[in-house]
């Protein structure tokens, strides 16, 4: 790999003292930490937003708790699937990666045969498993990171800047751009134009930091906007929410009415918050408060000081996934440095759409909050990837400690 991977500065596993050994943690208790507290934090308010829409909705038998009890199975369920996660070593993850990925667009096709996929709100993006309902976008985005880093492994000698620019476009970056157009299409049909963007920038950010060819980077970077575009244009319901998110007090009760009650929740809060289980726009005035606009009822009940002690902790988990990539780097692991950036690509990405959404400084999303807002398959999903994240973090310890991952 190139300069970005630094395989340059290799750190040599050395064989330690009893001592040194018992002084290093196996694995990365703050990162871990970070990951339960969000989940904490989005089981507490998950029930605080969605008391009112529970007893409201017919569909829930009107139990306060209906979405309390489903979202906690599904956290439960996340925690067991990253405990399953976690015993799978990284070279597995390497191997199985381009069968995930394929099994990942198989599903993405079923979504979209009548019969087969379930809609929702004009949005055809589950598929119905007996009780649950299973949305494939969330693991086609793991799917993605593990194959676009296994993919950028084994093109590596193609990517590179020192390779002519015919032969990096043609061999090493046309069918993996092939196959993002395939998944882009597949999304856009749902439609979830909110995971596509993801994607688009998971697949971009790890072949970046596996050593793309900077000319071949900044042309791409200069003609997505336009495809992005074309794009909205395609929709007319998607410049609807361009133009309520550019003025959303100008139609505060049609196009800018998520944005405009999102703003008076945070408006609300102020620095301290009404108090936990007070809000009032969670009344049936925000829409879906308990998954897109869950970070506006934080705001509103813990104020500033809640949604920036949120903020930390995403910060922190985005932190530890660059240093751990960059440790991977260090040690000759391509493939795992680049799943760590990945991840954190991911969750960075989603995470700053959704919170921009929220207050108001991008256009409507489809998108919800990693590890808080109510949703199974995107609360496993989030689990899986943390508990990869830790997993490449535990094979880098027991290599500097001098055993073999």
């Amino acid at each position: 790999m190139r300069k970005r991977l630094a395989l340059t500065a290799t750190l040599r596993p050395t064989v330690q003292t009893g001592r040194e050994r018992s002084s290093l943690l196996i694995y990365d208790s703050t990162l871990a930490w970070a990951g339960l507290l969000l989940l904490a934090i989005g089981l507490v308010m998950v029930y605080s937003a969605s008391i009112a829409m529970a007893e409201a909705s017919a569909h829930t038998g009107y139990r306060p708790w209906y979405f309390l009890v489903r979202h906690a199975l599904f956290v439960g369920a996340g925690l067991v699937a990253a405990l399953v996660a976690f015993q799978v070593p990284v070279k597995a993850w390497q191997r199985i990666a381009p069968w995930a990925f394929a099994l990942g667009l198989v599903l993405l096709i079923a979504v979209l045969i009548p019969g087969v996929g379930k809609s929702v709100n004009g949005a055809r993006r589950w598929l119905p498993l007996f009780i649950v309902s299973v949305q494939p976008s969330e693991f086609v985005k793991l799917a993605v990171v593990l194959y676009a880093a296994s993919y950028a492994v084994r093109k590596a000698a193609l990517i590179h800047a020192e390779q002519p620019l015919k032969q990096t476009l043609l061999r090493g970056f046309a069918p993996l751009l092939a196959v993002m157009v395939i998944t882009g299409s597949l999304l856009v049909q749902e439609p979830d134009f909110g995971a596509f963007v993801v994607i688009v920038a998971i697949a971009f950010g790890i072949l970046f930091l596996g050593g793309l060819d900077w000319r071949l980077f900044l042309g791409l970077a200069m003609l997505l906007p336009v495809a992005l575009t074309a794009i909205m244009i395609a929709a007319p319901y998607r410049l609807q929410r361009l133009s309520g998110f550019l003025d959303p007090w100008a139609d505060p009760l049609h196009k800018g009415y998520q944005l405009s009650h999102s703003l008076i929740a945070f408006g609300r809060g102020e620095w301290f918050g009404v108090g936990l289980g007070s809000s009032v726009e969670k009344l049936l005035y925000l829409p879906e408060a308990h998954t897109d606009f869950l970070l506006a009822v934080i705001a509103e009940e813990l104020g500033f000081v809640g949604v920036a002690f949120v903020i930390a902790l995403f910060v922190w988990i985005l932190y530890r996934a660059y240093a751990i990539g960059r440790q991977a780097a260090r040690l000759e692991r391509p493939f795992a440095a680049l799943v760590a950036w990945g991840i954190g690509v991911w969750i960075g990405v989603q995470t700053f759409i959704n919170m921009g959404v929220n207050m108001g400084v991008l256009p409507t999303k489809g998108l919800t909050l990693p590890f808080l807002s109510f949703g199974g398959s995107g609360i496993v999903a989030n689990c899986v990837a943390l508990a990869i994240l830790l997993r490449i973090d535990y094979e880098n310890r027991r290599l500097l400690r001098g055993f073999a991952a």
